[in-house]
């Protein structure tokens, strides 16, 4: 697995609206995959930045591949975000 450990760049594993796997983005096109689940568009930015920090210590921590916690991460955010929509 390639991550790249600079700041500005992700490396992500989803399907959907989501890059192929593996493939080394900017967090601006996470910011706009986030959108497009229904993050704000004004906390876009700085979500993905703290989403992909939040990986990293993630897969760290517990063994896991960057791709396996962001996708986790991720499934998370989009409960939450489906769950506000309908009002809870």
């Amino acid at each position: 697995m390639a991550v790249d450990e600079g700041r500005g760049r992700a490396c992500v594993a989803f399907g959907g609206d989501f890059p192929q796997s593996g493939k080394v983005i900017e967090l601006s096109e996470l910011a706009q995959a986030l959108v497009k689940m229904g993050c704000p568009r004004e906390k876009a930015a700085e979500m993905a930045s703290q989403l992909d920090k939040r990986a990293r210590q993630l897969a760290e921590a517990k063994g896991k591949t960057y791709e396996e916690a962001m996708a986790h991460l991720m499934g998370m955010l989009k409960q939450g975000w489906a769950a506000k929509e309908q009002g809870f």
